[in-house]
This record gives structure tokens, sequence and C-alpha cells, in this order.
């Protein structure tokens, strides 16, 4: 018999309930069973079966809870982890890590001290296009990579939000939100830079947290990697440009997953992750001698598959993709841009 882990989620704002409450649900062996929410009882009209608590200290306490999922705002992170692994939990936070890469190595520190796992919830890991951007590059079939593109875009120019994240504490911003995801792709893909050069601010009237970013990640004499973002970008750009020494390849469009979440779908379901042919991504290269141009069909994605990839590093059958140490030096990089944008020079990566 499989051995399930009792799951306790912190939080059922957009993110608990569209990303982590539906995906852990989708994976055997993982059962959510209370969900902390002040103010409401809103979980239980899709998953009658859980236990609402209105204090976090009700999941601590509890012995039968084996993982605790942390979706709180981006600055009390820390807070809630720490507490978490004190209470002898396994913990998933959401991303980013921590707002500090010296709060992040205190708690990769105490989760060792404990015994305990802690993973972040990059789960654009497991999107359909960066898993095929990796598949790609471990083919070769763009050559050594000289130069590539991640943007996330949008048009929301007038500042009328009242989101958590729209405020100035450290931690909120776009940069911290949209950019620690590309970040970490980026870093998954090609390893750490040699250097970083940020250009993040506020354009829109009114903003408190940055809402653009332009960071360039720098690799040696011949690569560079760009990241970014505005909310003035009314006409879609490509998501990802990559040239190499072989070719480009160019894709537009989001993943298909978060759209579905938000409808209410649920992981698992036939044609889950599937994307349609119009925003498979085009390829332009050179293969055995000869010059292909057409389009790649994306490979499916799966935001199950980080859940199921952390229960089975719990119980000792995996090894844990998203490790701790990944996720903080994202937020190492964050901090390095930040100084960079504010003091306008390119700066070496010290992690």
């Amino acid at each position: 018999m499989n051995q399930v882990l009792r799951v306790g989620l912190i939080g059922y704002g957009f993110a608990g309930s569209v990303f982590h409450a539906p995906v852990v649900t989708a994976v055997p062996g993982l059962e959510l069973v209370a969900v902390v929410e002040r103010r409401s009882e809103k979980s239980k009209a899709r998953y009658p079966g859980v236990n609402v608590v209105k204090d976090v200290r009700d999941l601590y306490e509890d012995p039968s809870i084996d993982l605790i999922i942390v979706t709180t705002p981006s600055p009390g992170h820390f807070t809630f982890v720490r507490d978490a692994l004190l209470a002898g939990k396994h913990v998933v936070v959401e991303k980013p890590f921590t707002p500090t890469a010296a709060e992040a190595d205190e708690l990769i520190a105490l989760a060792k001290q404990q015994g305990k796992v802690v993973s972040v919830f990059h789960n654009r890991r497991y999107d359909g296009d960066y898993l095929t951007l990796k598949e790609l590059l471990s083919q070769g079939l763009l050559g050594d990579i000289r130069e590539a593109t991640f943007r996330w875009d949008g048009f929301s120019p007038v500042m009328n939000s009242t989101n958590w994240r729209e405020g100035a504490e450290l931690g909120n911003g776009v940069f911290y939100d949209l950019g620690v995801h590309l970040l970490d792709q980026a870093l998954t893909l090609f390893g750490i830079p040699d250097a970083v050069s940020g250009d993040v601010r506020k354009q829109r009237e009114g903003a408190e947290a940055d809402d653009y970013f332009d960071v360039t990640l720098f690799y040696g004499e011949r690569l560079k990697i760009n990241l970014r973002s505005s909310r003035f970008v009314r006409e879609a750009t490509p998501r990802y440009v990559l040239h190499g020494t072989k070719g480009t390849f160019t894709k537009y469009g989001v993943d298909p997953q978060e759209p579905a979440l938000i409808r209410g779908g649920q992981p698992n379901t036939p044609r889950w992750g599937e994307e349609p042919r119009e925003l498979w991504g085009k390829l332009n290269t050179s293969i055995g001698g000869l010059h292909v141009e057409g389009v790649v069909e994306t490979i499916t994605g799966s935001y199950a598959d980080y859940y199921r990839n952390v229960y089975e590093h719990i119980i000792g059958q995996a090894e844990l993709n998203v490790k701790p140490e990944e996720a903080r030096n994202a937020v190492r990089i964050i901090e390095l841009a930040l100084q960079s944008s504010e003091e306008g020079r390119k700066l070496p990566i010290k992690l």
C-alpha cells in the first residue's frame, strides 16, 4: 500500500485555491486534510472533506499532518516556513522562497537540523514551453546558444490594484513575482551566470512596487540571457527567443495549465496541459547539413509532477527536483539585480 502524506494548506487565496489545492489533490499519496482560512470557508465548496481552521497553530500542533504548504504573501514566507519546520513538518512554500538570501540560508539550515524537506513551488519548470526548450537544448538542435530572451508581458497601464503584490514591502513587485520564474528557468537551463545587469523600475503612476524589469545575465564572453517584463505591452511579443550557432527558436503564448486551473479544471484529466498547434514554437535551424524550418510540438506540461516529485522525495524514492539551494540562489541574484539597477552598473555574481 502506498504511503499517504497528510497535507495542510496555509491560505486559500489565488495561489492556494488555483494552483496548490487542485494540483495536490491530483497526486496519489497526498491527501489535503486541512486549510487555514481566517475569514471564510471557501475551500469546503470544492473540498467538503477538509477541516477549515482559523489559526496556523492548528496545523503545527496536529501530529497527523506531514506536509504544510505556505501560500501567504511573500514578505511573510520566512516566519511561516520557520514555524512549520520547528513544528516538525515538511514544507512547500510559494515562490519567491524568501525576500532575502540570508533568510533562505537560515531556513535551509533549519530544515537540515530538523531532518525535514523544504522546497519552493517553482511550477514553471513544469510548463510545456520550458520542457520543450530543455529538450531542444539537450539535443543540440540550436547549437551553442549565444543569446536568449525570456519575457512575461501584459497590458495593465493604470495602477488600480489593491493586491498585496503591488505593495512596497520587500519581496513584492513584478521582479520577485514573475521575474523569479524566468530567472529560475534560466538558471536551470544555463547555470549560474558570471555577472548581472539590472534595470528594475516603477513605470505606472502611483506604483509602490516595481512593475518593470530588464535584467541581463552574462555567461562568459559569448552568452547573455535577457529577462524582461512590462505592463505596457498590448501587442504580444515572443515569450521565448533563443539564438544559437545552428539556428533560432521562437515561442509565443503561455502554458495552458494556469488558465485551465483558473477555470476550475482538474489536473490529470484528458488532454490536460496540451497546447494548441497555433502556439507551437517555430524552429529555424540546420540538422545534418540540411536547413530545417517548421514548428515544434510543445511538450505537455504537468504541475502535478512537481508535487509527485515532492511526495516521492519525502518517502525516499526520488531526488528532490526543486532544491531549496536553487531557489535561494535565484533570490540572491534578484538582490544583485536590484543593486545593479540602483547603482547603474553590472555586478559580478557572488552567491
